[in-house]
């Protein structure tokens, strides 16, 4: 009789560390907003290094408790679940801050970015109709949502290299 190993779950590892990558995420971002650099785009990117360290974790979690194999689609799927976790939870957490907590957040965000806009030289019709597009998205739906799906997007992308990087498929015959 053949005994096989016990796999672990992909679900349960990836859902695991993006539940605590979404939490380093949220506190990430409450500094950001606390402080009022919400429209610093490097201090915003950082968010991904933070996404990729999570990614990261949970393949190397999942390989530990797997015996040290990893397909690369197994990869794919934790890397991509993590990030639809990540991505869920900042922005839930980036609604509820900007519609209960600091109601002007958005709106001084316009403003900068009104402001960037004129230091670019563009005109008033421009301006006005970029301010346009950038209210569509301020409504919890198309916030969540968006947040959610972007960052899914770049968690994929992210998933593609880190999981090519960290496979270690099991052999044919063992």
């Amino acid at each position: 009789m053949i005994e096989t190993q016990p796999q672990a779950s992909v679900t349960s590892v990836a859902v695991k560390y993006g539940l605590l990558t979404g939490l380093v995420g949220v506190v990430y971002s409450l500094i950001i907003m606390v402080t009022d650099l919400g429209d610093n785009r490097i201090l915003s990117s950082l968010a991904y290094l933070i996404l990729i360290a999570g990614i990261v974790l949970a393949m190397k979690q999942y390989k530990t408790i797997n015996y040290g194999y990893m397909s690369y689609g197994q990869g794919l799927g934790i890397g991509s679940l993590v990030a639809l976790i990540f991505g869920l939870l900042t922005g839930i957490f980036t609604w509820i801050y900007t519609t209960f907590v600091d109601t002007e957040y958005m709106s001084r965000m316009m403003e900068k970015q009104r402001e960037e806009m004129l230091s670019q030289g563009m005109t008033d019709e421009q301006i006005d109709a970029g301010m346009k597009i950038a209210e569509n998205f301020q409504g919890p739906v198309t916030m969540i949502l968006g947040a959610a799906v972007i960052t899914l997007i770049v968690g994929f992308i992210l998933s593609l290299i880190i999981s090519a990087i960290m496979k270690n498929s099991r052999p044919e015959f063992e």
